[in-house]
This record gives C-alpha cells, structure tokens and sequence, in this order.
C-alpha cells in the first residue's frame, strides 16, 4: 500500500488531535466561552470518528494500524499543547492551523490514493477534504 506511511501519520494526526482538542475545550476562557467549548466538543467527536474510519480502512486493506501513543507521538505532525487557559483567539488559531495541515495532507492522501484506484480512500479522503473546507470558513468568520 503507497500510501500506508501517509495513513499512518494522518491516524496519528487524528489521534493527537483527538487530545489536543479535548486540552482546547476544557481550558478555553473568554466570552465566548459556550459556543467554543461546544465547538471543539463536536470537533474531537469528529476526530475520534474519522481515527475509527482511518484504523478501519488499514485492517481492510489487510494491514495493521499504528495502535501505540508513542508511535502516534514519532509520526504525528500535529503539535501538543500544554494545559494552560486559552483565549478564545488563541483558540480559533490553534484549529486553523490543525485544519489547515489536516486539508493539505488529505488532499495529497487523495491524490496517491487516485493515482492508485483506491477508490475507498479517495472517498474517505474527499469527505475530509469537503469537511475541512467547510470548517476552514466557520474558523475565518470566528476570527473577525
């Protein structure tokens, strides 16, 4: 499998940000506080159900997932945060810049996927790609 280093890294990615997000929605502060936490509530459910589907395409494929947190920890490109409160703005900055590698390693996941008729991922990778789009705008308007 071409991509399986690749699926690797964006398993553990998701893995990280399963972590991270739940860091964010316990420790945000602000005025907003509510709708953040509320927010990021339902983005580490999404995480958390995407790592299932991206574990799941491995073991269909006939291969083993990384399964270990220190192995997420080697191949993840996602950042840790420490437990500190967060502004809302830093907040909104941290998911922006998640999202945005997220997007960019989905679409090139998509494109080897593709390039191999792997149709299952290139589905799988275009239902992420449409969903990080879309989050993208909801995190530029919560910015202004």
């Amino acid at each position: 499998m071409k991509n399986k280093e690749n699926l690797n890294r964006y398993l553990s990615n998701l893995g990280i940000l399963i972590t991270k997000t739940h860091n964010l929605h316990w420790n945000v502060v602000g005025a907003r506080f509510k709708a953040i936490h509320d927010y990021t509530e339902a983005l580490y459910d999404y995480y958390f159900e995407k790592f299932d589907e991206v574990a799941e395409t491995f073991k269909m494929k006939g291969e083993f997932p990384l399964v270990k947190v220190a192995d997420y920890l080697k191949h993840a490109t996602v950042k840790e945060l420490e437990a500190k409160d967060f502004t809302i703005p830093e907040v909104v900055a941290s998911i922006k810049e998640d999202m945005e590698l997220m997007l960019a390693d989905a679409k090139k996941i998509r494109e080897i996927a593709n390039e191999e008729d792997d149709f299952l991922v290139v589905s799988m990778m275009e239902d992420q790609i449409a969903y990080f789009v879309k989050q993208l705008w909801f995190i530029s308007a919560m910015a202004k």
